[in-house]
């Protein structure tokens, strides 16, 4: 089994958030980010029967219901780096970034919507 993401502290994840906002972003801010939210999301919505993929970052698995453990996962949900950062800190709504045709996302529980911001 892969290791778990590790949560950033709150200071680094706002001075990167920062950043990227400013257009300022540094080396290696987009990939902390993402990593330290797909581990927000884990450790909120504990689970198996989802595989959220953020290319070429990391993938998690999270939400209750179904546990996966090999081949395609029952739902599926992925988007870029970018989307996933807009997502998770409320800077988009899973509507808006749908409609905008950002995310794929197929199968039961794959409508992340409800857990979302993760801030």
């Amino acid at each position: 089994m892969p290791a778990r993401l590790r949560l950033l502290d709150p200071t680094t994840v706002a001075a990167a958030l920062a950043r990227l906002h400013a257009g300022e972003e540094e080396k290696g801010d987009r990939r902390l980010l993402v990593k330290h939210y797909l581990a927000v999301l884990e450790d909120r919505v504990p689970g198996r029967s989802v595989e959220v993929r953020v290319p070429p970052y990391a993938a998690v698995q999270a939400v209750p219901g179904v546990r996966h453990t090999r081949g395609t996962p029952p739902a599926v949900v992925e988007t870029d780096g970018g989307t996933w950062i807009d997502l998770a800190s409320g800077a988009t709504t899973w509507a808006e970034a749908e409609a905008a045709g950002l995310i794929r996302a197929s199968g039961q529980r794959a409508d992340l919507a409800p857990y979302l911001p993760l801030t």
